[in-house]
Parts: structure tokens; C-alpha cells; sequence
């Protein structure tokens, strides 16, 4: 059964975009463009715009992230950034985007390796997943998504994903085939591989099944497909990418999710 108050959440991933001179005011803008009960937002600049950003959203209820995280907390890593690193500059972040494990060769173990990185200080936290075209075609979208799920996850301690944190653990679903590449997935085609990975997180050993995470939707989201993917009770949210360098695209994205926040506050009265 699906829980009328699960989180709702936006989160904009910048990736290689903007620099510290520009990321503040947009950062700004997208605040105040944004401003729309019962919908978590989160902005994840690269990490030299940081502090820019934390600063632009001070006197906001918008969070910071990270777009990745190191696995461990120091060592001889050069160019890496570390959980305790982002004490003060980040709240959220990223992990297992499919552009790193495509640019960056990086596996579930890491990945997962990242994940308990990351709840460990504290870190609200994005595990991304998704399938290659190929994939899909064949019919391995679940068995694809269902591996990446285990091989993050099995060394985890399901209790310390996100304790009393219902924002603490979320999950990205992000068919890769969908991203940047002008093919959309369905909303259907969505919430099915949603069902499936609350099935995996329930074999893994989460509380309530996994019931209690939230799943966010994230290829290729924008204000004209994200009514689509809202409009499916079990996903909550949305990882947008390019879209999320436009404040219209950003209050456009955000006031829809803000109707599925609503009609869920509504249902649990």
C-alpha cells in the first residue's frame, strides 16, 4: 500500500554546469520560483559553486547537495571529496549517477561503499539506478536494476539508511536510455520498474519493505512529461537534470509535484 505522506522531492542535478560567479543568483531564483508546500527541494551544483549556493539559500528551506561523494573520509585521493568534507556546505548527495559509473568505471561495491560513506556523516542520500537500451530491449530492465540494487546494498545496514530520517535514503530510478538521448520513458514503464525495486528493497531488509523510501523518477525530466510521471501514486519525486538550470522549467517541474504533495496531505486527513 502506498504512503500518503512518503516525502515528495525535486532535486535539480547541475553537473558540470555554472561557476561560483553565477551559481548563487540562479541558485536565487530558483528559490523563490520554487516556493510550493509539502515539495523537499534540493539543489546539487558542482562542488566548487558550494558555498555559493549554501549562501544564496540561507534564509530558504532549499537544501544543498553534492553531486558524488568519496567512499572513504581521508586519505590519498587526489581530486576527491569526501563525506566529512561537505560538513557545511551540503546536506544531501548523489551516488551511483549513471554518468559516473559510465565515466567514472564505477561499480555497486563502490557505490555502496559510497552509501554507507554518506549516512555515516550524515549525508541525505540519492542512489541512482537505471538500465542501458540494450537492456530494456531485451527485457533485463528489472534484472539490471535488481543486480545494481543488490550490489550496492548488501553490505548495508538496511537500519542505518534512514532510521528516523524519512529523508535520509532515496532512490533514482534513471533509465539510462532516456537520458539526453530524445526517447522517453512512460509513465507506466516507470512505475512498474518502481514496483520492482520496492520488491528488491523489501528482499534486502528494509523497514516496512522498502514502503518508506522515496523513489524519484529521473531521465530526460521536464515540464512536459512531468505530469506523466507524478501522476503515478508510487513515485515521489523527480531527479532532474538539464531542466534544472531553468527557474521555469524548475517552477513548472516543482508546482506539479507540489499537486501530488497536496493530494497525499489531503489523504492521510
Amino acid at each position: 500500500m502506498i504512503r500518503p505522506m512518503r516525502p515528495v522531492i525535486v532535486a535539480g542535478n547541475w553537473k558540470m554546469h555554472t561557476t561560483p560567479a553565477d551559481a548563487g543568483e540562479l541558485a536565487r531564483t530558483i528559490a523563490a520560483r520554487t516556493r510550493v508546500d509539502g515539495v523537499v527541494r534540493v539543489l546539487c551544483p558542482p562542488y566548487v559553486c558550494l558555498a555559493a549556493v549554501r549562501d544564496a539559500v540561507a534564509d530558504t528551506d532549499v537544501a544543498v547537495g553534492a553531486q558524488d561523494v568519496h567512499h572513504e573520509a581521508t586519505g590519498a585521493f587526489t581530486g576527491a571529496i569526501s563525506a566529512p568534507m561537505l560538513a557545511g556546505l551540503a546536506t544531501w548527495t548523489i551516488v551511483g549517477h549513471s554518468e559516473r559509473r559510465r565515466d567514472a568505471c564505477e561499480t555497486d561495491e563502490l557505490i555502496g561503499r559510497k552509501v554507507v560513506a554518506a549516512r555515516g556523516a550524515g549525508l541525505r542520500t540519492i542512489l541512482c539506478v537505471g538500465e542501458q537500451l540494450a537492456d530494456r530491449e531485451a527485457g533485463r530492465a528489472r534484472a539490471v536494476v535488481d543486480r545494481q540494487l543488490w550490489g550496492c546494498l548488501t553490505a548495508v545496514d538496511p537500519a542505518a539508511l534512514n532510521g528516523d530520517d524519512p529523508l535520509g535514503f532515496s532512490i533514482a530510478y534513471e533509465p539510462i536510455w532516456a537520458i539526453g538521448t530524445g526517447r522517453n520513458a512512460r509513465g507506466a514503464d516507470a512505475a512498474e520498474m518502481v514496483a520492482a525495486i520496492r520488491t528488491t528493497l523489501a528482499a534486502i531488509g528494509l523497514a516496512d519493505g522498502g514502503d518508506g523510501v522515496p523513489v524519484l523518477y529521473g531521465g530526460s525530466v521536464a515540464s512536459s512529461n512531468i505530469n506523466e510521471f507524478m501522476a503515478e501514486p508510487s513515485i515521489d519525486g523527480a531527479l532532474v537534470g538539464g531542466a534544472s538550470l531553468k527557474p521555469d522549467e524548475m517552477a513548472a517541474i516543482v508546482a506539479r509535484a507540489g499537486l501530488t504533495a497536496a493530494a497525499r496531505a489531503a489523504a492521510a486527513t
